[in-house]
């Protein structure tokens, strides 16, 4: 990489080295330029940016989305992350039956036996979303049954 090629070298002024990539095609900004170089100024190599851990949010989108829809990389990714942590992994689970449900519109031969699943796992809030489903379990299965919805009009 011409930057590190050129800090090799000696030059170590930042906006030198911005215009130096900036002609080589950089589309980045003089500022993100100077963190970059801040480890390299301390000894340190700068981190990685695809080494950074996944946020919350990414990992969310990568439980929620249809496995199919991610690329190789999120998967490998996700199940790396599940098999770290058997929590989560129940809980990703759980999240899939009920995208399947949704899918098959079969809520209603479903929903119970999911309900006592994760009424007998040690997933506190997960129980509690399921205690709120059951305040109102004759809708929850309709939404998961029937082709109909009235999603519209309430939202």
């Amino acid at each position: 990489m011409l930057l590190h090629q050129r800090w090799q070298e000696g030059c170590t002024t930042a906006k030198t080295l911005f215009d130096e990539i900036k002609a080589a095609g950089y589309s980045g900004g003089l500022t993100v330029l100077r963190d970059y170089l801040r480890p390299l100024r301390s000894g340190a190599q700068p981190q990685d940016r695809s080494t950074r851990p996944p946020s919350v949010r990414d990992v969310t989108g990568w439980i929620t989305r249809h496995p199919d829809s991610l690329t190789r990389d999120e998967n490998l990714k996700l199940k790396s992350i599940l098999a770290r942590c058997p929590q989560l992994d129940t809980v990703a689970n759980h999240v899939r039956t009920v995208a399947e449900m949704m899918a098959s519109r079969s809520g209603r031969t479903q929903l119970t036996g999911w309900i006592d699943q994760v009424t007998t796992s040690d997933l506190p809030e997960l129980v509690s979303f399921v205690n709120g489903i059951g305040s109102d379990l004759g809708a929850v299965v309709a939404g998961l049954s029937l082709p109909i919805s009235s999603g519209v009009v309430e939202g």
